[in-house]
């Protein structure tokens, strides 16, 4: 495994190209385009004021640069350099900007979600679409780029508006049964369209391309209820995360619940595998060791390194006690991910917030555990194979996979926290970022799998 020079990052805004050819940073007002191979830089672009987002368009030609402050959208391009474009919405301001899946039209969201502005970046042509609801998840487009779902509020009513993306007619418009619709996401197939609503009401809806509603589903009533959804990318399986700490898991032939998984604080079952992380604190050769001892405050320490041991059953896990009595408890299902083959889930439980939970999806059983020293931040699965890469915020990247899982130090001058991750198309490296800086770690396929098994004596 190897790590590139560190880079300069500002918000988090670091992507890589959907071709896998560039990546594309942030520093403050300026835009920064490398060759991902050779990490040189390509172009450098300035912007009218600091950047909040960036998106690239799905042929890589295009990539956009949203100023909300000043209601503003500058798009670059990468084979005509001296050609950029500016969007500014004026008075109406600005608080989300995306493109459209064909890469030749913005959607600009208005604040106060008064309408979406559609631009052609072709026709130069300006349509708006109205009502657009202010939530959680409210645009979703089908994979294939065909169809785009719109969530809208209009006379104290949910609705779900259906576009055809070519030349943005209206396909279908239905209203849903919902109290406060909350997102909306489309099966990776394109053929049904997930509909939930707040969490003060537990209900998920599945509909038709046509509008036709295909099932409801409710666990309970009268508690919290829906705080994350996820598709396989088969489109086979829905996992809705909720509020009591359980993913429940439904099936696409009846959209029934096949089967519910617990997240409880002690771990009972031999038969999976849980993963601690232990600090460890480097061997001191004699070469390392001074004369007198140095002084207090005379210079760093040696870092402390940590690895996974294989915890023996029942194991109990750190819990949070969660503050009820406030708006969004730090309880529930946070965060959910499949893997790309649909084989594995990944969950965390925000009251358990250091540990990490792995599922398989085919046994329908909890598979390993990871139990970190720092609470997860994020997880994200390598487009490529069942690996999972994890940050809790400090200096380490873990990694798993049905192999094993390691822990790696991120090298550079002082700690480099960790605070997001992003994986390159391949699989083959990712893009750390930290508060302040990125930076990009190299992996082998068969190395990484042979480290970590011989780590965990090739456990599976």
């Amino acid at each position: 495994m190897n790590f590139s020079e560190v880079f300069k990052l500002s918000s988090l805004l670091c992507k890589f190209s959907p071709d896998g050819k560039y990546l594309a940073s942030c520093v403050q007002y300026r835009l920064v385009v490398r060759d991902v191979n050779t990490l040189q830089i390509l172009q450098l672009y300035t912007c009218l004021d600091q950047i909040q987002h960036i998106e690239w368009s799905a042929d890589s030609l295009f990539i956009l640069c949203a100023m909300y402050k000043r209601g503003l959208v500058q798009v670059w391009s990468l084979e005509q350099p001296e050609w950029h474009c500016k969007i500014d919405e004026g008075s109406a301001g600005l608080v989300a900007s995306c493109w459209s899946p064909d890469g030749r039209h913005i959607l600009n969201t208005t604040e106060f979600h008064l309408r979406i502005t559609v631009w052609s970046l072709c026709t130069k042509s300006v349509s708006y679409i109205k009502y657009p609801k202010a939530c959680l998840q409210g645009i979703t487009f089908t994979r294939d780029g065909r169809y785009m779902a719109l969530a809208e509020r209009r006379d104290c009513k949910d609705y779900v508006s259906i576009f055809v993306c070519s030349d943005w007619q209206l396909l279908r418009h239905f209203d849903t049964d919902t109290q406060d619709l909350t997102g909306i996401e489309w099966a990776p197939n394109g053929c049904v369209l997930a509909v939930w609503d707040t969490c003060l009401e537990y209900k998920i809806l599945l509909y038709s391309l046509d509008g036709r509603l295909l099932s409801t589903y409710s666990a309970y009533e009268w508690s919290l209820g829906i705080k994350s959804v996820a598709w396989s990318p088969s489109s086979q399986f829905l996992a809705v995360g909720s509020y009591d700490g359980k993913v429940r898991i439904l099936h696409h032939v009846t959209w029934k619940m096949i089967t519910e998984f617990g997240h409880p604080a002690t771990i009972n079952d031999p038969k999976t595998v849980v993963y601690k992380e232990a600090e460890k604190s480097p061997q001191l050769g004699l070469g390392c060791l001074s004369f007198p001892p140095p002084r207090a405050g005379a210079g760093p320490l040696p870092s402390s390194e940590s690895k996974y041991e294989i915890a023996s059953v029942p194991v109990s896990l750190q819990t949070l006690k969660p503050v009820t009595d406030r708006a969004n408890p730090k309880i529930g299902i946070g965060m959910l991910a499949f893997s790309p083959d649909s084989y594995f889930l990944a969950t965390r439980n925000d009251n358990i917030p250091n540990a990490v939970w792995v599922w398989d999806i085919q046994k329908l059983r909890l598979f390993a555990v990871l139990e970190q020293l720092s609470p997860v931040r994020t997880f994200q699965w390598d487009p490529q194979q069942p690996r999972l890469a994890i940050c809790t915020g400090g200096s380490r990247l873990y990694l798993w996979s049905p192999a094993g899982c390691m822990s790696v130090q991120v090298p550079g001058e002082g700690d480099f926290a960790v605070l997001s991750l992003c994986w390159h198309l391949s699989g083959d490296s990712m893009a750390l970022l930290s508060k302040d800086h990125f930076c990009l770690c190299f992996l082998e396929t068969e190395a990484v799998v042979g480290t970590a098994c011989r780590q965990l004596g090739g456990h599976t």
